[in-house]
């Protein structure tokens, strides 16, 4: 599981490397303008899924074991909304995604199997208290990535921009 987390992780940046870059293609108006998906634009989209990384690895950072990965989240404030505006553009947005992936990435390397078995207990934006085990969280934070940038990658479609190949079989090595 450590190493399906690692490469997830790694899924994960490269991909994001991929749609930042398409994006930034765009004239600024153009990320902005509403185009009917569920977070209105592709920046909106964007900063959701950076807005639900935080919420995420905000809540990771209650785990018992204290991940140094997790320290500049720790020194954040946590997202209150699904669509909290984290950036005004898309430079300072592409910023804190990368800040975002590093954590992320540096977080897949410090986890071990003892870790992935804590139950997590968290509330969400609107106060439900859950315990689930931290394995499963960490599956829904990548599941949650690739769900919104399908719908990043739509958008950029629709826009005339494409963001080259997306399959994690790519990053699957050959045995």
């Amino acid at each position: 599981m450590l190493e399906h987390i690692r490469r997830m992780a790694a899924y994960n940046a490269w991909m994001n490397t991929s749609v930042y870059g398409a994006a930034a293609t765009l004239p600024e108006e153009q990320l902005h303008a509403e185009r009917g998906a569920f977070f209105g634009s592709i920046f909106g989209t964007l900063n959701h899924i950076a807005v639900g990384d935080r919420i995420w690895l905000s809540r990771f950072a209650d785990h018992p074991d204290c991940h140094p990965a997790l320290d500049p989240i720790r020194a954040l404030p946590r997202p209150t909304t699904l669509d909290y505006p984290l950036a005004t553009d898309f430079a300072d947005l592409l910023a804190q995604r990368k800040e975002l992936d590093a954590i992320i990435s540096g977080l897949a390397d410090e986890l071990t199997e003892a870790d992935l078995a804590h139950v997590l207990v968290y509330a969400s934006t609107k106060g439900v208290v859950s315990k689930k085990r931290f394995e499963s969280l960490l599956m829904h934070l990548f599941n949650h990535q690739t769900h919104h940038r399908g719908q990043a990658s739509t958008l950029l479609s629709q826009a005339g921009v494409d963001i080259g190949p997306t399959d994690l079989l790519l990053l699957i090595p050959n045995q």
